[in-house]
């Protein structure tokens, strides 16, 4: 993934969530969407962002490879 200048908000994040409900695993939803129940710095919300931007449109070896770091950030 390329770097990015955007700092996005939380808000941003969180309709990024809604937006790929329908394609990411059902725990991995519920993981994300209880993390964006607090405040989170903007270096997260914008790993999060770019993380899940797209996430339907990739193939499933990337999407493996997302969800594994989407893990790492909600379970740390």
């Amino acid at each position: 993934m390329s770097e990015c200048s955007i700092d996005h908000s939380h808000a941003d994040v969180i309709k990024k969530v809604e937006s790929q409900k329908t394609f990411l695993p059902a725990y991995l939803y519920e993981s994300l969407y209880n993390y964006l129940q607090e405040e989170r710095t903007q270096d997260l919300l914008n790993d999060l962002f770019h993380l899940l931007k797209k996430y339907d449109l990739v193939s499933e070896e990337e999407r493996d490879v997302r969800n594994k770091r989407l893990a790492l950030i909600v379970n740390n």
